[in-house]
């Protein structure tokens, strides 16, 4: 009613006022009823808003029964992207609390620089102490960033002598390993981003080579370095480029049904995120419909005016539920659980897919077997010659040359060139 009676003292005074400015009261008038417009269909959201609640209890307790999850991080530069900063998001998915030997953390470097690469592997060995720390404490937090900041101050208050003195060991290993990074990369060469280079895959920590009798507390996910080929010819797709070649080379290497999407300053602040999504994933009502389950995006590094909402509540607590019950919400970007198969065209579209597969997904034998394996096909698995050989395949498939004379990018997958 308010905003029809704009719309009509609006008109009525634009004809029938004499002293009026034409041309800006139409201006006006012609922009309330765009933003009136608009105001009106996102009413939608409002009416039928869904509001899930999850009951890890009812997933598998046996962890073996678990499906992978493969977790993708992407950053661009070194320069604009804080490596220490990425490492925190890289440590904190290592960190998720589900099953190591089902975990795989890919980071992709579009930068190619030498700090990225000298990063992940002091991010490794401070992880082994980090998530060791964090499963004897059951810690939440699992960014040591935030963890040491004042977003963490009530869960450092809750715990005995005993554990501050280990917590203070973990700090000083954290400094130590900020320290090393951020004097690495004060020297400008080691920042310096490469745009003609080869691409570059490399296995930090290969889960499926941990010992028998490893302690389960000590045990951690894969984690895999991967620097896609970049040449001044080739268009590099940005991060959409970046997640492609990550799709492929986690195909053949640990194949995870699900994928984690993290942007390079985005961490899970409950590590419990990837038991969560699965009791979507995995309840049998809808698993057959469902693609992916959106996380919302909180932002805490924001100053105290934040007039700009750095949660994002209008989004998420509000229109996203409302797309939720309209059949489902957007793609943000970041901090979602997506089935692998749901980027290789919609259910019925699979098989059409394979029918004829180096058309659609370029001639590597293994990443054709990978697809056939997750579409439920029985696939004859050939010794491979070495860990060799799998590395090689996955330059290729991280090749910028690779998606040529094929329908990757364009019918047959999968992340949207943007």
């Amino acid at each position: 009613m308010a905003v029809l009676f704009l719309l009509y003292y609006r008109t009525t005074n634009l004809f029938h006022e004499k002293h009026l400015p034409t041309l800006a009261w139409s201006l006006v008038t012609v922009s309330e009823l765009i933003i009136a417009f608009i105001w009106f269909l996102s009413q939608g959201f409002r009416w039928l808003p869904v509001s899930r609640s999850v009951f890890p209890e009812k997933i598998p307790r046996d962890d073996i029964t678990l499906p992978g999850i493969d977790v993708f991080v992407c950053t661009a530069d070194a320069k604009k992207e804080p490596t220490v900063e990425v490492m925190n998001t890289v440590i904190s998915a290592l960190a998720i609390d589900y099953p190591p030997e089902k975990l795989s953390v890919y980071l992709s470097d579009d930068g190619g620089s030498y700090i990225t690469l000298y990063a992940i592997k002091e991010a490794y060995e401070f992880a082994k102490s980090w998530i060791l720390f964090c499963r004897e404490y059951g810690i939440k937090t699992r960014c040591p960033e935030a963890y040491f900041s004042s977003l963490a101050e009530d869960e450092r208050l809750l715990w005995s002598d005993q554990f501050k003195v280990e917590e203070e060991n973990i700090k000083s290993k954290y400094e130590i390993f900020k320290k090393n990074v951020e004097t690495v990369g004060e020297k400008e060469e080691n920042n310096h981003a490469q745009m003609d280079r080869p691409s570059r895959v490399e296995i930090i920590h290969d889960n499926r080579k941990d010992e028998q009798n490893t302690e389960d507390k000590k045990k951690m996910p894969m984690l895999v370095y991967v620097s896609r080929e970049r040449r001044p010819s080739y268009p590099h797709r940005f991060k959409a480029g970046a997640l492609n070649a990550l799709l492929r080379v986690s195909g053949i290497l640990s194949n995870g049904p699900y994928l984690l999407v993290l942007d390079s300053d985005m961490y899970c602040n409950d590590p419990t995120s990837a038991r969560q999504a699965m009791c979507f994933h995995l309840d049998p009502h809808m698993s057959r419909s469902l693609a992916f389950v959106q996380y919302p995006q909180i932002f805490y590094n924001v100053s105290k005016n934040d007039i700009y909402d750095g949660q994002a509540r209008s989004a998420y607590t509000t229109k996203w539920q409302g797309m939720d019950g309209l059949r489902g919400p957007l793609l943000s970007g970041t901090g979602f659980y997506i089935k692998r198969n749901a980027l290789f065209g919609t259910p019925n579209q699979e098989d059409k897919y394979l029918l004829h597969p180096e058309r659609n997904f370029g001639n590597s034998t293994k990443l054709i077997a990978s697809l056939k394996s997750n579409n439920g096909q029985d696939v004859v698995k050939k010794d491979e010659n070495s860990s060799v050989s799998v590395l090689e395949e996955a330059k290729l498939l991280a090749s910028c040359a690779y998606e040529e004379n094929t329908n990757w990018g364009k019918e047959a997958s999968v992340f949207i060139y943007y």
